[in-house]
């Protein structure tokens, strides 16, 4: 059972979760932009850490 790949995947999972949560609201034409903004951050940064984790982690079967 490898740690970081498990790790990469949660933070992965909610970065989409974040990215679609966003895309929503804009798409509901919410006006709380700031926040907005901020959400969208956070959960871009959430999957990019996660899909780098999950491809340089090797497999230690």
């Amino acid at each position: 059972m490898n740690v970081k790949r498990i790790f990469g995947t949660i933070l992965t999972i909610l970065g989409v979760i974040g990215l679609v949560y966003t895309g929503y609201e804009l798409i509901n034409q919410n006006t709380d932009y700031i926040a907005l903004a901020v959400i969208g951050v956070i959960a871009l940064i959430f999957f990019s850490s996660g899909i780098g984790l999950v491809k340089n982690t090797k497999d230690a079967a």
